[in-house]
This record gives C-alpha cells, sequence and structure tokens, in this order.
C-alpha cells in the first residue's frame, strides 16, 4: 500500500535568507526533505559544464546497485573515449579497466574519457546514454533540462543546447546521495591513484579537503559555463546541497557554497517524529490480541533551529479496532505542531494484517478463557 504523508511547512518555520553570492544562480536544498532553503535565478537554464557527470555518475550507480554491472567489470576504452578533451585520465585505445576505476576517475578527476567509456559500456554509444540521461531527467522533474553529451563539454555547435539549472543540479544530486551513498566513497577522496598507483588523482573539489562534513559532489568549467559546482555536505545527521553556476572564478563558486552550507547549517536542523515504543492497538475478535502500529514517513522534518523548542508532537491512536485489519491501514495520526500551528500530519498505519476470528477460534478461545477462570 502506498504511504500518504502530508507535510505542512510554513514559512514560519523558514530562517530570512543571506545576502548575494557572484554567480548567474545559486541554490540550497536539504537533501532529506528537498526543501529549497536558499536560491537566486534557481530554473534559468545554464551550461553546466561537468557538473552534468552528476547525472552520469548516477545512471552508472543505478546500474551497479541494480546488478546490471558490478564494481570489478572490466570497460575497454573505444577510439571516441579516448579522444575526448578538457578533464581526463588520458585513456589509451583498448586500455582496459575496472568500473571502480573508472568511476573513481569521473567522481574524484572529472575523467571525461572515462565517463564516455562507461556510457558506452552501459548503452553501447554515448548518444544512447546521453537519451537515458534526458529520460532520467523527466522522470526526476527536471524541467529546464536538456543534455547532449556525458560529460558537459561545449567545444561543439550542438552543445548550446546542453543545458541545466541549478535547481535541477540540486535534484540529480539529491537522487545521487540519497538513493546511492555508495558514491561517497569516491566523491569524498581528496587524493589516490590508478594503474596500479602509477597515475595520481586530484579531487577537482576543493570543499572535500576544507570544508567539514564534505560528502561530495562534482566541479565544472569551460570558458562558455563559468566555474560551476554542486557541493554537498553532513553535519549532525542532516546533508545540505550547496549548487553554483557561472560563477566567474573557482574562489567565487567555493565561496558561494560554502557561504550557503555554513547558512543552511547555522540556521536549520532535523526533527524526527517517532512514535512510543511498543505503540500498538488492541484488535477485537482478531486472530491477533493486538496490531503494532508504525509511521507513515519515518523521515525527518527540517525547522528553523530557533524554532525546535516549539516544536511538540501530540499522537491520537484508537484504545481497540474490529478485526478484520489491513496492512497498512490507518490507524491515527501523529501531529506535529509548533506553539499551536499544525506542522506536519504523519498517518499512524497497521504493520501488520489480522485477520477476523472465525467460529471455530472463536469457540476455541471461549473455551480457554472458561478453563482459566476455573
Amino acid at each position: 500500500m502506498r504511504k500518504l504523508v502530508c507535510v505542512l511547512l510554513t514559512a514560519a518555520l523558514l530562517a530570512a535568507p543571506v545576502a548575494g553570492y557572484e554567480a548567474k544562480s545559486w541554490v540550497l536544498m536539504d537533501a532529506a526533505t528537498g526543501t529549497v532553503l536558499d536560491s537566486e535565478n534557481e530554473h534559468e537554464p545554464l551550461a553546466p559544464a561537468s557538473v552534468t557527470k552528476v547525472m552520469t555518475l548516477l545512471l552508472i550507480m543505478e546500474a551497479i546497485d541494480s546488478g546490471q554491472i558490478a564494481w570489478d567489470d572490466t570497460v575497454t576504452a573505444s577510439e571516441s573515449a579516448a579522444a575526448k578533451g578538457g578533464s581526463q585520465v588520458f585513456l589509451k585505445v583498448g586500455e582496459t579497466m575496472s568500473v571502480e576505476d573508472m568511476v573513481k576517475s569521473i567522481a574524484v578527476s572529472s575523467a571525461n574519457d572515462c565517463a564516455c567509456a562507461m556510457a558506452e559500456h552501459l548503452a553501447g554509444s554515448e548518444a544512447a546514454f546521453v537519451e537515458r540521461m534526458n529520460e532520467k531527467a523527466q522522470a526526476l522533474g527536471m524541467d529546464n533540462t536538456n543534455f547532449v553529451n556525458c560529460t558537459g563539454l561545449d567545444d561543439d555547435d550542438a552543445a548550446k543546447a546542453h543545458r541545466t539549472s541549478a535547481h535541477d543540479i540540486a535534484i540529480m544530486s539529491r537522487e545521487l546521495l540519497t538513493k546511492h551513498p555508495d558514491i561517497k566513497r569516491y566523491t569524498t577522496i581528496w587524493m589516490d591513484s590508478i594503474r596500479g598507483g602509477s597515475f595520481g588523482l586530484s579531487n577537482t573539489n576543493k570543499l572535500v579537503r576544507f570544508y567539514p562534513g564534505c560528502t561530495g559532489l562534482k566541479t565544472g568549467f569551460t570558458s562558455g559555463a563559468g566555474y560551476c559546482l554542486s557541493a554537498s555536505a553532513e553535519r549532525d545527521g542532516m546533508e545540505l546541497i550547496a549548487v553554483c553556476m557561472g560563477a566567474e572564478t573557482s574562489q567565487k563558486r567555493n565561496d558561494a557554497c560554502r557561504g550557503l552550507l555554513d547558512y543552511g547549517f547555522a540556521n536549520y536542523a532535523h526533527v524526527t517524529p517517532v512514535l512510543p515504543e511498543g505503540a500498538a492497538v488492541a484488535v477485537k475478535l482478531g486472530t491477533a490480541e493486538s496490531v503494532p502500529a508504525v509511521l507513515a514517513d519515518e523521515g525527518p522534518l527540517l525547522v528553523a533551529k530557533g524554532d525546535l523548542n516549539k516544536i511538540s508532537i501530540r499522537t491520537v491512536l484508537p484504545e481497540q479496532i474490529d478485526a478484520p485489519v489491513e496492512l497498512g491501514q490507518q490507524l491515527g495520526e501523529l501531529t506535529v505542531e509548533r506553539e499551536g500551528e499544525t506542522v506536519a500530519v504523519l498517518p499512524i498505519l497497521a504493520a501488520e494484517a489480522v485477520e477476523k476470528l472465525g467460529w471455530p477460534e472463536l469457540f476455541v478461545r471461549l473455551l480457554g478463557r472458561v478453563a482459566m477462570g476455573s
């Protein structure tokens, strides 16, 4: 049964935004809830440069986690992959490398040749892979995105149509980080190597080394796109995504994302509603005497830190319910309030099904009670 959740975030829970940054657009998003905390021109389609590879990595991770490919599979570099310019690990035609080293090279050094090789390995050609990229973008609701290649290179006329927005980058970054957390094993690497240690890798995202809690994610630069960055960080169980596009220098893009992350961590926190331990409802004439209760959604709610001591939680459950009880049947509600104002209403559901007693079972139960009474 589909879980139904109604989360009513109010303006009163949002802290005042910070001043602007030196970039064409930016956005700050809470990874757990998808809530946008600050933004400017976040829906404007712009050239993303190598931040494009967030989607490339997302499709690779989907293939790995679904079992389509494995980390130790061998990938062979084609002539097309070896010919890619820009950031690269200088693959030679026919050179083989494991999926893991390919992913590491993309995540750490933004290797265009490895991105192309993986695209071909998964879809047969880069063009076919790009079709999958755009299909995934549509499925995620990335309404201002059109991918032309898997790298973000914009050195040909076709790349003029290669566009996405800061908000859309945050969406695909969130999907990658929350659905495929293993990617952080690579996006958090500062320095490493491939080819048995003979070729060094250094992360293009300097926040990995210099920003506490940084979990990634992807840099980008071309002369047409400017300096772009999707930066993620986690503190006290809350992960934030800051996206900056079109900055004039790498320092300005880093400053923008650092400032956004600082603002988010300073002003927001998560509250995770929970039911009392052992929460259950008695079942009348059921094959079980009670049914355990669970929340329809056990994820966190985002609140301003100044409101933490103003939050209260109220649970409403009946003392008893008639059998039969269906799995996922709503039993009650958990309400989160801020000084009497409803912030969220979370349905409380039956964690299992309970059948109604038939006449034979009723008779056996009655005999048991009579015997105990005697």
